[in-house]
């Protein structure tokens, strides 16, 4: 059966694509997500992955939902097991990410009308995650295969919707995207280790000011 193309799964990943980049959070603290998910609010990063490393992910992405819900798209990493991905999205998680190819996890996230992204390595990996209906994959971790990989694997299956997460950073993205990727997973380049130690907000709204600039310069020269 053909997707209704308005439905609220496909209008979230459009509204994915649009961002452009989707920042991958790994708080040290449950309160931690409200302040540097302003912080990228401030900087343009619409986008914002809360992953299950957080601790209490599922409040964390409540808590961000209701005080900026207008603002971002909320959505969920690291998911593992299905209990997990139903905790996330009855806290409010507007999308999915798995870093695996944990195919199982689909339906639950579809049966909730939020689209999903599946982790992949190979091509193998990539087509079986697509034709079991990943709305995205995640090529995971990108940074030991870079852009050049992206534009092969595309060169026989043009039809992926890839986000690469793991090596994105200020210099690659622009090769990235040239490469064919639909969107950007920005972790530890972004959200830095001094960062989040020392809980320095307005270095992250800088930073992040600089990925959204940057993006806005890559689409209007393409």
């Amino acid at each position: 059966m053909t997707e209704n193309p308005i439905s609220p799964r496909n209008q979230i990943v459009e509204s994915l694509k649009s961002a452009g980049l989707i920042a991958v959070v790994r708080a040290r603290s449950t309160e931690q997500a409200l302040p540097i998910s302003r912080a990228l609010l401030d900087g343009g990063i619409r986008a914002i992955e809360i992953t299950f490393s957080t601790p209490n992910a599922p409040k964390s992405i409540a808590d961000v939902i209701n005080a900026f819900g207008d603002e971002a798209i909320v959505g969920v990493g690291t998911v593992i097991q299905p209990d997990q991905c139903r905790a996330a999205i009855d806290a409010g998680a507007q999308f999915v990410v798995t870093p695996i190819t944990r195919t199982e996890l689909i339906p639950t996230a579809h049966a909730a009308n939020r689209p999903i992204m599946v982790g992949a390595y190979t091509p193998t990996e990539a087509q079986t995650a697509y034709e079991a209906g990943a709305d995205m994959v995640k090529i995971f971790p990108a940074d030991g295969l870079g852009p050049n990989y992206i534009k092969a694997l595309r060169a026989p299956l043009p039809h992926l919707p890839i986000v690469p997460t793991g090596g994105v950073n200020l210099e690659t993205m622009e090769a990235f995207l040239k490469a064919g990727c639909v969107a950007l997973g920005v972790g530890s380049s972004l959200l830095t280790r001094s960062i989040m130690e020392q809980d320095d907000w307005s270095t992250l709204t800088s930073l992040a000011r600089q990925y959204s600039d940057t993006l806005i310069k890559i689409r209007n020269n393409p």
